[in-house]
């Protein structure tokens, strides 16, 4: 008998984690999301095996169910879960990426049939809905378990592998570990790059001309102050104390960089940035960390008809998919640089190799 899966929700993360449940074999699918359009376009593409609409009634079939919703929408299932009459034991598992109110609820479950093991698996895009959804969203991911009190290492074990056709690297942390690991390296920055964006559109009023020199290396390190602002309204919520703790570091920490610049302590500043530099270089290049990751290449090219259309059809021509292209400069008759980025490392490499051997200059974005 085939395991029942039931996803709530069928967006970028829980399209991505259907697409990859529905490889097995021994498991049926069912799809609940008020996106009518999502769960047509899932079942016309085979993820789903079923779309449903009443939530107390999938449940009862469902083995497992994937909470794949905004944080508050998770608390709300999981409260509902107690009055649900379940006739056999439930797997429920989420994809918060902050865990702490969430796992509070989940504690507080009484049901005897219910277990839960969080999850958040730390990859994304800056694209949102079904139809960003992807299979190979979480290759090389890491993708993080957070168990409750009514879960054991066998629940933890079900999730791997209902969800290993997604090539992820799995980690179990406590709730705590989990949230401040993430606060750190993806909400924080988060904000900051909101932060910056409000800075030169305050500074517009003054040069108004500061938008065109803002498309270049400033849309890169605000790119994901593009994702979306409901979500992300409801992320610095449920993680507001430890955001507000790490604003205050922030804040003393630029008080720092102030008073090497007002002293003019030169070998401290540069001291300050060589190590920021070299913990940067130092850190992983193959895994997906919880801030998206585009890997690109700049290619020389010349002004004249058709040079871009050369480029990409060289890729095209080796199917090589591109994430995004960008021309970051180019001046009548001379060299300009264009910046394709792609969504693995591997099409960064492949791209770089078939572009030299037509003797472009390539170069890689690390």
């Amino acid at each position: 008998m085939k395991k029942k899966v039931l996803f709530v929700g069928l967006g970028l993360i829980g399209g991505s984690l259907a697409m990859n449940a529905s490889k097995k074999e021994d498991v049926f699918i069912m799809g609940l999301d008020e996106n009518e359009d999502s769960l047509n376009s899932a079942l016309k593409h085979g993820v789903i095996d079923q779309a449903v609409r009443d939530f107390k009634r999938a449940v009862k079939e469902a083995d497992i169910c994937v909470l794949a919703t905004p944080i508050s929408i998770t608390i709300e299932y999981l409260n509902l879960l107690d009055s649900v009459d379940l006739q056999k034991p439930l797997l429920v598992t989420d994809v918060s990426s902050v865990k702490n109110k969430v796992l509070d609820a989940a504690n507080q479950l009484r049901h005897p049939m219910i277990s839960f093991v969080g999850g958040h698996p730390m990859a994304g895009s800056h694209k949102q809905g079904y139809t960003a959804a992807k299979p190979h969203l979480f290759e090389n991911a890491i993708y993080v378990l957070t168990p409750s009190v009514h879960a054991s290492d066998k629940e933890a074990e079900q999730l791997k592998e209902l969800f290993s056709e997604t090539n992820a690297r799995f980690l179990t942390f406590s709730t705590r570990e989990h949230d401040e690991m993430t606060a750190v390296i993806s909400h924080f920055p988060h904000l900051i790059a909101s932060s910056l964006v409000h800075q030169a559109k305050d500074w517009q009023v003054t040069h108004p001309y500061i938008e065109h020199l803002a498309a270049g290396g400033f849309k890169d390190i605000t790119r994901i102050a593009s994702s979306n602002p409901k979500l992300w309204q409801d992320i610095f919520f449920q993680n507001r104390t430890l955001l507000i703790s790490m604003i205050d570091d922030w804040v003393e920490e630029m008080g720092k960089v102030r008073t090497f610049l007002q002293e003019q302590e030169s070998d401290r500043t540069y001291q300050y940035l060589l190590e920021a530099k070299q913990y940067r270089d130092g850190l992983p290049k193959k895994e997906k960390g919880a801030i998206p990751s585009f890997y690109d290449i700049h290619v020389d090219i010349h002004d004249q008809p058709g040079a871009i259309h050369d480029v990409i059809g060289l890729l095209a021509q080796h199917e090589i998919s591109i994430k995004n292209i960008q021309i970051l400069e180019i001046r009548e008759g001379i060299t300009g640089v264009l910046r394709i980025s792609f969504a693995t490392e591997q099409d960064q490499l492949a791209s770089k190799h078939v572009l030299e051997l037509h003797q472009y200059e390539v170069m890689l974005q690390q």
